[in-house]
């Protein structure tokens, strides 16, 4: 039984709060209600204690119960945060991170999935600032169930209608099978790029920014593994239930790589690993009347590789950035590395790839077969590529 936290908003479609509750419940689960406060005042709190059997959050602060503190407990019970109705003014409450009543202060606190469900005017759905508010939370990972056509609270006919209960169920549910789906499996992930010295000043490196690497761990945190996120330098905040390895260099990561991989039932190699690296590193700064035009350069250990040629069956997974020939190339890495699926993206291409916070790519994996994806935040992307590798992991079951 998991528990399951419903936001209801003051939509005058709340009644069908109550019939998603009743069938979260009917599915074995634990619902705790949180109204936000012109919800209360559409529609009793009374009602909602009655259904769930337990009482109803309405204010952030009450003197008779500690909900200011609750909010915190609560986001570490919670398996998922659904919010059905969920109005204009929530949305755009989560899209830019206000936390004025106890909705919205519980949505910045939990680390659950988060279902929403819209209910409003058609032209407020349609609102570009409505589509945009929800567009950016989708890039940070929230899901939503499409509001439906219909016949309106304000005599119109639409979009805008919020979806029927038994949908909203059914995509809470699979959410919360999802979360589950990776629970016992240890992945390993590198991401970011590394730093090769020519002094201690200078150094070879690249423009990944990590991205990629930190919405795969998050995304398998969010299915329930556990993650050891090994990161060359980057300004990314990791996820907060991650284990952080730091490496700076190609040799820190192969150390730090190998250690660990016996022990890890999938590797993600999103990190970009620097090609070269000087041989005759200084200890002090070099002159730039000392720098020849000549620098010696030394290929650095291919990790990949290495990784591969230990392989027992641990699932492995590599990323290629290229800038020709995309799939081509990709396939001949994944046959020199014996990997199970590589990951190609086209970095010539504007706003994705490195540094961007979109990416379109080529799922390939050991069979040959290939999956190509649209443009996508590199949080969905990531859910993608984690959707292929489960797939791939039932298969060989």
């Amino acid at each position: 039984m998991a528990k399951i936290v419903l936001g209801v908003t003051s939509s005058v479609s709340i009644y069908k709060a109550c019939e998603v509750l009743r069938g979260f419940q009917k599915a074995g689960h634990e619902v705790q209600v949180i109204l936000t406060p012109n919800a209360a005042k559409l529609v009793s709190p009374l009602l909602f204690n009655s259904l769930s059997g337990r009482r109803t959050i309405v204010e952030l602060f009450d003197e008779d119960h500690p909900w200011s503190i609750a909010h915190v407990a609560l986001a570490k019970e919670a398996a998922l945060l659904v919010v059905a109705p969920a109005t204009a003014n929530i949305i755009a409450k989560f899209a830019a991170g206000v936390a004025d009543d106890f909705l919205s202060t519980f949505y910045l606190a939990a680390d659950a999935p988060v279902l929403i469900a819209p209910a409003m005017n058609e032209a407020m759905v349609l609102h570009p600032q409505t589509r945009d508010n929800m567009n950016r939370l989708r890039r940070r990972g929230v899901e939503f169930v499409e509001p439906a056509k219909g016949y309106l609270a304000c005599g119109d006919e639409g979009w805008g209608r919020l979806a029927e209960p038994e949908v909203i169920v059914r995509r809470g549910l699979e959410l919360l099978r999802r979360s589950l789906s990776l629970d016992g499996r240890t992945v390993l992930v590198s991401a970011g790029p590394t730093r090769e010295y020519l002094d201690p000043v200078r150094f070879l490196s690249n423009r990944s920014s990590g991205k990629m690497g930190y919405e795969m761990a998050r995304e398998a945190l969010a299915r329930g593994a556990k993650v050891v996120l090994v990161s060359g330098p980057t300004h990314e905040v990791p996820p907060a239930r991650a284990e952080l390895v730091p490496a700076e260099t190609a040799a820190d990561m192969k150390k730090e790589l190998l250690k660990r991989f016996p022990k890890s039932d999938i590797v993600v190699m999103a990190a970009a690993v620097a090609d070269f690296s000087f041989p005759g590193q200084s200890g002090r700064k070099i002159k730039k009347q000392a720098l020849s035009g000549d620098l010696k350069i030394a290929p650095t250990p291919d990790i990949l590789k290495a990784l591969g040629e230990r392989k027992k069956g641990q699932f492995l997974v590599g990323f290629a950035a290229e800038t020709d020939d995309l799939e081509a190339n990709a396939v001949k890495k994944i046959k020199a590395k014996r990997l199970d699926l590589i990951v190609a993206n086209d970095v010539s291409g504007p706003g994705i790839g490195f540094d961007a916070d979109e990416n379109q790519a080529l799922l390939i994996d050991a069979g040959g077969r290939v999956r190509g994806t649209p443009k996508m935040s590199k949080r969905e992307l990531s859910r993608v590529i984690w959707d292929v590798i489960e797939a791939s992991l039932g298969q060989r079951s």
